[in-house]
C-alpha cells in the first residue's frame, strides 16, 4: 500500500522543473520491452546524486501593516463630517485628515461657562457665609466662657469669703452678747444688793434688771442666728451659687450646639456649592476636549483608508450598504471613521498548519509574493508564532493554524497594501551535501519507504531509509548510492524484476504498533502542478492527518491525470506509532530531524 506525504512547495528554480517534468505526457503501456526502456530513460529515470537542497514551507496569508492606527469618531455629540481627507492619500504625521461641525459645541461651551462663573459666585458665597457662622460661634463661646468663670468665681468667692465672714460675724455677736449678758447679770446682781442697802433707788434696779433681760434675749438670737445660718442659710446660698455655675455651664454647651448645627448647614452649602462648581467646571473641560475632537489629525505617517472599504469581519463597515464617509456624513459615537496603517513598515501574517507550526522559528528566512506583484519577491523574516491556534471554521471545523508573523524588508515604492494576498517560502534549514532523490521516487507499504532501481530491462523495490526533505527531494539515508537510476512513477506490473520479502513488511508492522492507514494528500494550493501520487487530497496544508501514509509533491490542484494531489506528510500514528518525519527508525514516537512535511515522512 503506497503512502505519500504533503510537502512544502519548492522555491522558484526547482518548481520550474518540477513544472518541466509534469508537463510531459504520460507513456503508453503497450510495445515491447526495449521501446519501453527507451521511453523510460528519456522521461521517468532519475540518476541518485549526493548534493546540497533547501528545506522550504511553502504557505499563503496576507500583508498587513506593522503598526496602524484606528482614527474613530470621539465626540459624545451628534459628530457631521464638514472636511475629509480622499482616501488613498498618503498623509504625513500632524496632517488633518477630518474635519467635524463645531456650531453646537461652540454654544454649549459659551453656556457652559456661564454655569462656571454662576457656581463659582455661590460657592464664594458659601464660604463667607461659613466664616460668618464660624466667627458668631467663637464670640458667642467666648462670651458664655466669661460666664461660666464668673459664676465659678462667684461660688469660690462665698465658700472662701461670705461663709467664713459670715461664721465669724455670727460667732462674734454670740460672744458679745455673752459677753455682754454676763455683765449686765453681775450688775443686777450688785444693783439688788445695793437697793436693799438703799443706796440706790428701786427704779435703776430696775433698769439695770432690764438690761440683763436684754442681753439674755439677745444671747439667745445670737445662738438662733448661728443655728438658722449653719441649717438652712448656708446650704440656700451654696445650692444658689451651684446653680448659676451649672447654668453658664449648661448656656455655654447650648451655644455651642446651636452653633454647630449652623456650621454644619454652611458647610453643607459650600461643599454643594463646591461640587456644582467642579460639575460646571469638568463640563466646560469636557466640551472644550470635545471641541478639540472636532478636528483629527494623522497620529503616524500612513494611507487612509475609510472604514467603508474594510471588511466588517475585521472590524470595518465594508459589505451591505455602507457608503464611505464624505462631506454631510453622521458619525455614530466611537465609529471607525479611517484605518491609517503605516505602509513602510509592512509585515506579512502567514498561516501554517497545525503539523508544522513546530518546525517554525523566529528568524527564520522568508521569501514573499504578493498576488498583485507575483514576480517581485520581499525578503523577511519570521518574528512571532501564535500561541494558539486559530480554526478553519465552517467550511473546515478540523482545521487547525497557526498564524506565523513575518516582518518584511519591502520599498515602500512597491506600493504593498494591507489586506493584499500573499505566498511565502518560508526556510526551514539546508540539506548540505546529501543523497537524495525526488520524492515521486518514493513509495511506501504500511511503515516502509522503498524506491524501484533499475534492474537491468526493469526495476527492482529497494528498501531505503529516509531523512530530512524539502518540497522535491528527500534525503536517504540508507538504501541507495550515487549513481543510481530509480524511477519516478509506479512500475507496470511486467516492469518489476524483483519485490522486498514479505518479512520485511511483517517485521515493520510488528515494530511499529498504531501505524495508519489513512491516504495523504495535498492541500489547496496556488495552482502550481504537484508531482506526488496521492490518493486521496487532504486540507492540511503540507501535511496528513496522524498515521496517514504516501508520498506527494506540493500543495497544488494537480495536473487532471494520475499526478493529481500533493503528498501529504504523515503524523504520528496511535498509540507508540512512529513519528511525523522521513526515514524514523525509532517506534517511541520521539521525533526526528526530519520535516512533516516531507513526502518520506512516515505515519
Amino acid at each position: 500500500m503506497r503512502d505519500r506525504t504533503t510537502i512544502t512547495i519548492a522555491r522558484s528554480a526547482t518548481l520550474a522543473i518540477a513544472l518541466a517534468i509534469a508537463a510531459i505526457p504520460a507513456g503508453c503501456g503497450g510495445g515491447d520491452a526495449s521501446s519501453e526502456q527507451s521511453s523510460i530513460g528519456a522521461r521517468d529515470l532519475h540518476t541518485v546524486e549526493k548534493a546540497s537542497f533547501d528545506m522550504v514551507l511553502p504557505v499563503s496569508g496576507e500583508l498587513a501593516a506593522q503598526q496602524q492606527v484606528e482614527i474613530r469618531n470621539k465626540l459624545e455629540s451628534r459628530a457631521v463630517i464638514t472636511e475629509i481627507v480622499a482616501e488613498g492619500t498618503r498623509v504625513s504625521k500632524g496632517d488633518v485628515v477630518v474635519r467635524l461641525a463645531q456650531e453646537e459645541l461652540i454654544d454649549k461651551i459659551k453656556d457652559a461657562r456661564d454655569k462656571v462663573n454662576t457656581a463659582q459666585s455661590a460657592e464664594i458665597a458659601a464660604k463667607q457665609a461659613l466664616a460668618i457662622k464660624q466667627g458668631e460661634k467663637q464670640s458667642e463661646l467666648d462670651k458664655a466662657d466669661v460666664a461660666v468663670r464668673i459664676a465659678e468665681l462667684a461660688l469660690q468667692g462665698w465658700q472662701e469669703g461670705e461663709v467664713v465672714n459670715k461664721r465669724q460675724q455670727l460667732a462674734l455677736a454670740k460672744e458679745t452678747a455673752v459677753i455682754n449678758f454676763d455683765r449686765l447679770k453681775g450688775r443686777f446682781e450688785e444693783s439688788a444688793k445695793l437697793v436693799a442697802q438703799r443706796y440706790i433707788a428701786k427704779d435703776e434696779f430696775e433698769k439695770d434688771r432690764i438690761a440683763m433681760i436684754e442681753a439674755e434675749a439677745k444671747v439667745k438670737q445670737a445662738d438662733l442666728d448661728l443655728e438658722v445660718y449653719e441649717k438652712y442659710t448656708f446650704f440656700q446660698e451654696e445650692a444658689k451659687k451651684k446653680s448659676d455655675l451649672d447654668q453658664a455651664r449648661a448656656e455655654r454647651s447650648r451655644v455651642e450646639e446651636k452653633f454647630n448645627a449652623e456650621l454644619v448647614k454652611a458647610q453643607s452649602d459650600l461643599e454643594s456649592a463646591e461640587f456644582q462648581l467642579t460639575s460646571a467646571k469638568d463640563r466646560l473641560t469636557n466640551l472644550e476636549t470635545q471641541l478639540g475632537y472636532t478636528t483629527i489629525s494623522a497620529p503616524i505617517d500612513g494611507l487612509v483608508v475609510y472604514a467603508t472599504s474594510i471588511d466588517s469581519s475585521n472590524g470595518g463597515r465594508g459589505g451591505g450598504d455602507a457608503q464611505p464617509p464624505q462631506v454631510g456624513t453622521e458619525l455614530r459615537p466611537n465609529e471607525l471613521v479611517i484605518l491609517l496603517p503605516d505602509t513602510s513598515r509592512m509585515v506579512a501574517n502567514l498561516k501554517v498548519s497545525e503539523a508544522l507550526s513546530g518546525r517554525i522559528k523566529p528568524q527564520q528566512a522568508v521569501t514573499v509574493y504578493s498576488d498583485a506583484l507575483p514576480n517581485q519577491p520581499v525578503a523577511g523574516s519570521v518574528t512571532t508564532v501564535s500561541v494558539l491556534a486559530a480554526s478553519g471554521g465552517w467550511r473546515d471545523p478540523n482545521r487547525r493554524e497557526y498564524t506565523v508573523k513575518t516582518a518584511l524588508t519591502a520599498d515602500p515604492s512597491m506600493g504593498l497594501k494591507p489586506a493584499m494576498r500573499c505566498k511565502a517560502e518560508i526556510l526551514l534549514g539546508r540539506v548540505e551535501d546529501a543523497v537524495n532523490v525526488p520524492v515521486q521516487a518514493i513509495f511506501r507499504q504500511g511503515p516502509v519507504a522503498f524506491v524501484y532501481v533499475q534492474d537491468g530491462a526493469g526495476f527492482a523495490q529497494r528498501q531505503v531509509e529516509l531523512g530530512r526533505a524539502s518540497e522535491l527531494l528527500v534525503e536517504v539515508t540508507k538504501g541507495v548510492e550515487p549513481g543510481f537510476k530509480v524511477l519516478l512513477r509506479e512500475p507496470k506490473a511486467f516492469e518489476i524484476t524483483s519485490k522486498l520479502d514479505a518479512s520485511v513488511f511483517e517485521m515493520a508492522n510488528a515494530t511499529a504498533p498504531g501505524f495508519g492507514g489513512g491516504a495523504g494528500g495535498g492541500a489547496p494550493g496556488g495552482g502550481r502542478p504537484s508531482m506526488g501520487r496521492g490518493t486521496n487530497a487532504s486540507p492540511a496544508e503540507g501535511a496528513a492527518p496522524a498515521g496517514a501514509t504516501g508520498a506527494g509533491g506540493p500543495p497544488s490542484g494537480g495536473d487532471g491525470r494520475r499526478r493529481g494531489g500533493g503528498g501529504g506528510g504523515g503524523g504520528g500514528g496511535g498509540g507508540q506509532g512512529r513519528p511525523a518525519g522521513a526515514g524514523g527508525e525509532t517506534t517511541t514516537g520521539a521525533p526526528n530531524s526530519a520535516p512533516p512535511s516531507a513526502a518520506s515522512n512516515a505515519g
